[in-house]
């Protein structure tokens, strides 16, 4: 990604930005049946190194999803074409909710941060599993770093997948503290929060 799209705003003419045949953009509505299927696949299929069959069918129906009021409303959540294929979604945020899809959303609301003393989130990272290990989720992390820096943050914290840690670490994310979350049908899954200071805008 060039300097100048690095430090593109979103919505300006510079967007979504284009790199080596990847197109970026924020993710709309109308594909939430193929972040569905992007979903089951990328945890189901990577996330088969590090967790059970239970851990990742449990998972995938109380944790995992696309948070569609929070992310996708906000215009935060963001997908990767190639050739008009879906290889890759993720997002950052300014609210609270640290992670989890609309059916691990609680009910009360989701008040928004302040960049002067919070740390926005990122959120929601899947990549094709056939699209793996090509730099796409790097490429996601650092358009969210961007437009999270433009809107006047200075850190970013995330929970993080055993299956996701390798990449965060090596975008300059530090293990805050290792967790576990426990699902509704007593199945857990050990996690890891992290966060990243990042320069002002």
């Amino acid at each position: 990604m060039s300097v100048q799209l690095i430090n593109a705003k979103v919505g300006s003419p510079s967007w979504p930005p284009v790199m080596a045949g990847r197109q970026f953009r924020p993710a709309r509505l109308s594909d939430m049946p193929r972040l569905k299927n992007l979903i089951d696949a990328a945890v189901r299929h990577l996330g088969g190194r590090d967790y059970s069959r239970q851990q990742i069918e449990s998972s995938l129906q109380y944790i995992f999803g696309a948070d569609t009021p929070q992310l996708i409303a906000d215009g935060t959540y963001y997908v990767v074409e190639i050739d008009g294929q879906l290889a890759g979604a993720g997002g950052w945020s300014n609210r609270k909710t640290l992670y989890g899809g609309d059916q691990a959303k609680a009910e009360t609301e989701d008040n928004r941060l302040d960049p002067s003393r919070d740390a926005a989130k990122i959120r929601a990272f899947y990549v094709d599993p056939h699209r793996a290990r090509q730099g796409i989720g790097r490429q996601l992390l650092r358009v969210c770093e961007t437009a999270a820096r433009q809107a006047g943050f200075t850190r970013l914290e995330l929970m993080a997948t055993l299956t996701g840690m390798p990449l965060y670490a090596a975008c300059g994310f530090r293990v805050v503290t290792p967790a576990e979350i426990e699902m509704p049908d007593g199945i857990r899954l050990p996690v890891a929060k992290m966060e990243k200071i990042i320069t002002s805008p």
